[in-house]
């Protein structure tokens, strides 16, 4: 059941009108079968190699019905992450010395684990997040394709190695990045493989070693990516993971001996991580991404069943809890109403339910906080605006067992009430109109963060205008399957602008892993 079925289609995050019918069968097979293996376990931290149970255990539920029981896992004190931290120092020298092509070995081994236990890792995303099928799968084939690239671009440069010309022919010159040393990886819940597996690995490839916490929601696929990287034979405490909500993650924060630190999550969080870091007496680097506040322009020339699939999608695809969701669109005033209708129509054949069925393409939220938030959100928005569809929570039968609620469209806020500039992470869409392209595009950088921005347009003067004065790091025009992280051969990455880079966090890309290394220049005289 684990094993990976060269029959079955791919799932990525574009490929939406293929087939999936076999996928489909194989997960109606195989979902009671994983949940029955992989839910309820207790699940111990993992720290210079062996198992760590000391803690204050944690009960972790599935948002999709709070009976069931994601798994047990014990909460790390500070204790434990010292442990943890001095455990990636010690391993440190070993893992450098190791040579590139040895560590590029055992990575792709990893990849090659995480590909044959991609069904199991599917399912337990799926639960655990509450995110639809094909978004689960999707995410691991991404995991995997992340750690392959990376591995790829340490070849390819020869271990990040360049020669130069020196000042005459008797010196030879070269620049090489080198490590850091351990690194601190903080990891959200709403793609808890893919960005857990993102950082890691790379972290990993570019000779560091990590201490890993996943969120205290996401601590069951934060486990079984550990154990598939550790499976491939990763020395001890090259690979180090600890458990925990807040309070751990502060305790690693504040820690003086990380080297650097690699974060995905709240603007708040991460730059509480990067003053800490910048008090330092060292120079650690902080690679965040933090959130955006996205928007989706249509103009008069767009096509509108186009453009209410990509906005609808990108609203409410995973409840809205992505940092590249589409929470804004501005919308021509000339088609306003044409554009309403038609967005409404789409989202409402949206299915909400329990994402382990095939017809679901929208579950719960992640929990009772962001269920608050929602709630506050609506009630503003009626008393500010105008709510047209949605805006509730929902009870009754299944929805009594999990945060659910409805997809929401508003519309009426002025442009500076705070749903049209916070960062909500729910599946809560403002629509807002406007005149001129320049005025819409000069709102939408407005914002502080700067992610993702998206146009839906027939007009290539409107197109080129978008494309070169929109202030976000990913940009994605006439797109029915909704926003994107940045696309580029095999699979999507991450990219911010503002406050959603402003680390230099450019990307998941082929710019990525040297961003956890430092530069250093070789020159030698003589030929020793």
């Amino acid at each position: 059941m684990t094993g990976a079925l060269t029959n079955l289609p791919r799932v990525t995050y574009s490929n939406t009108g293929e087939d999936f019918s076999g996928v489909h069968a194989h997960l109606d097979e195989i979902i009671p079968v994983a949940e029955a293996r992989l839910l309820g376990k207790s699940r111990p931290a993992f720290v210079g190699g062996r198992d760590r149970s000391e803690g204050l255990v944690y009960e972790a539920p599935s948002p999709i019905d709070r009976a069931m029981l994601l798994g047990e896992f014990p909460r790390s004190d500070a204790a434990l992450v010292d442990q943890a931290v001095e455990a990636a120092r010690a391993a440190f020298a070993d893992w450098r010395d190791l040579g590139w092509p040895r560590r590029v070995e055992l990575l792709r081994a990893a990849a090659d684990i995480l590909e044959e236990r991609k069904w199991d890792l599917s399912v337990a995303c799926l639960v655990e997040v509450g995110k639809s099928r094909l978004e689960a799968a999707g995410e691991v084939e991404e995991a995997i394709d992340l750690v392959r690239h990376y591995c790829g671009e340490m070849e390819r440069t020869d271990g990040f190695r360049e020669e130069r010309p020196g000042a005459s022919s008797a010196e030879r010159c070269s620049v090489v990045l080198r490590p850091y040393g351990a690194f601190c990886v903080i990891a959200p819940f709403n793609f808890p493989v893919a960005l857990s597996v993102g950082m890691v690995s790379a972290a990993l490839v570019a000779w560091n070693t990590v201490v890993f916490k996943p969120s205290d929601a996401a601590g069951l696929t934060g486990r079984l990516v550990v154990d598939a990287l550790v499976d491939a034979g990763l020395p001890e405490g090259v690979l180090n993971l600890v458990y925990g909500g807040e309070e751990t993650g502060r305790t690693l924060v504040n820690h003086p001996r990380f080297d650097g630190f690699a974060f995905t999550g709240s603007n708040a969080v991460g730059m509480t991580i990067l003053r800490h870091a910048a008090s330092s007496t060292a120079m650690r680097p902080v690679l965040c991404e933090m959130g955006g506040k996205n928007p989706a322009i249509v103009t008069q020339s767009a096509d509108l069943a186009v453009a209410a699939s990509g906005v609808a999608r990108s609203a409410f695809g995973l409840s809205g809890q992505k940092c590249s969701a589409a929470s804004k669109a501005y919308v021509a005033r000339a088609i306003f109403d044409d554009f309403l209708g038609t967005l409404v129509e789409t989202a409402a054949r949206l299915v909400i339910g329990d994402p382990r069925r095939q017809d679901v393409f929208m579950g719960p939220v992640i929990d009772r906080a962001a269920l608050d938030r929602f709630t506050a959100a609506g009630e503003q928005a009626a008393s500010a605006g105008s709510v047209i569809l949605g805006g509730n929570q929902l009870t009754g039968g299944l929805f009594d067992g999990g945060p659910y609620v409805e997809k929401t469209i508003v519309t009426g806020l002025d442009r500076d009430h705070r749903i049209n500039r916070d960062e909500l992470f729910l599946p809560f869409l403002s629509i807002l109109p406007f005149d001129t392209l320049d005025e819409a595009i000069a709102d939408a950088n407005r914002s502080a963060f700067g992610l993702t921005a998206g146009v839906y347009t027939q007009d290539p003067a409107e197109l080129d205008r978008f494309l070169n004065t929109v202030e976000a790091g990913v940009l994605y025009a006439n797109r029915a399957a909704g926003a994107t992280t940045g696309a580029w051969p095999g699979f999507q990455t991450f990219c911010g602008w503002k406050g959603s880079g402003t680390t230099g966090k450019g990307g998941l890309g082929s710019w990525y892993v040297p961003q956890f290394m430092r530069e250093q220049s070789h020159t030698i005289f003589g030929r020793p």
